[in-house]
């Protein structure tokens, strides 16, 4: 039996108090980053092949079923706003299409084919990346994907937690983040589902940092579609030029971005 399948090490949840439930949640979530810890070469070394790739046109897509296509999702979509980069430089792909998102579509990740029709409808070239996302590592939709996409010639990933998967199998650069059983067994959408955004955060922000998109600490190409980004935007400014409040928003807002407004400040 997989490690994700195995049968929990608490039982009588039901019988439990909230407090006994909470910090026994707790104390099961904590063995996570440990678990993330373990592949960090795994994950550098993917990084480390996609930052070149994207830097000549390549692209980074996610596909996935369920609860980890709806992460790849959320992580793809955080990306331009948070580094001011086009919407398909990073693309999340879920089995059974956008209408997955909120609701589960019936079988949606048991066909082999559909995840590289999802991904042709993007177009595609040999320098993109296909990461699989299944914390089972058995999904079909997703082996497919990578499967297909390794065939035609991109780079492929995938983020899983088992060993010896057919997904890891399938990928150059396996990801195995084996966090233990679930709480509620087979409940992958806990640590399953928490490891997964994880390693999901650390190959975006790192890719995006290593792309440029990051000036010392600061999001400079951040989109400023919001009061509070804005503000955000502002104090970075002042910051960087000693400029002060009203001048600094003044500058932003005719430069459309903390990049520009620093740059143009220090081209006077």
């Amino acid at each position: 039996m997989s490690t994700t399948e195995s049968t929990s090490l608490y039982d009588g949840l039901d019988e439990m108090s909230v407090k006994s439930l909470l910090e026994n949640i707790n104390n099961e979530d904590q063995k996570v980053p440990f678990a993330v810890q373990n592949e960090l070469d795994k994950i550098e070394a993917l990084v480390a092949k996609i930052v070149p790739r994207m830097e000549n046109g390549g692209r980074l897509f996610y596909i996935g079923a369920g609860t980890s296509g709806r992460l790849g999702i959320l992580d793809a979509s955080e990306c331009p706003p948070t580094y001011g980069v086009p919407f398909d430089w990073v693309v999340g792909i879920i089995a059974g299409g956008d209408k997955a998102i909120r609701k589960a579509v019936e079988n949606a990740e048991d066909d082999p084919n559909q995840a590289w029709l999802d991904i042709q409808e993007y177009g595609w070239n040999k320098e993109d990346t296909v990461i699989g996302i299944a914390a089972s590592g058995t999904t079909p939709y997703v082996i497919g994907g990578v499967k297909a996409a390794r065939e035609a010639g991109l780079l492929t990933g995938c983020i899983t937690c088992n060993t010896g998967s057919p997904l890891a199998a399938a990928v150059e650069y396996p990801i195995e983040v084996v966090v233990g059983p679930e709480f509620v067994t087979g409940s992958t959408r806990m640590k399953s589902g928490t490891a997964q955004k994880l390693v999901l955060n650390m190959i975006s922000t790192t890719t995006m940092i290593k792309l440029g998109r990051v000036k010392g600490n600061k999001m400079v190409d951040m989109q400023l579609s919001n009061e509070k980004l804005v503000k955000r935007g502002t104090r970075m400014i002042v910051e960087a030029t000693g400029l002060s409040d009203e001048e600094a928003k003044d500058l932003l807002m005719t430069q459309g971005s903390v990049r520009k407004a620093v740059e143009q400040f220090y081209r006077k």
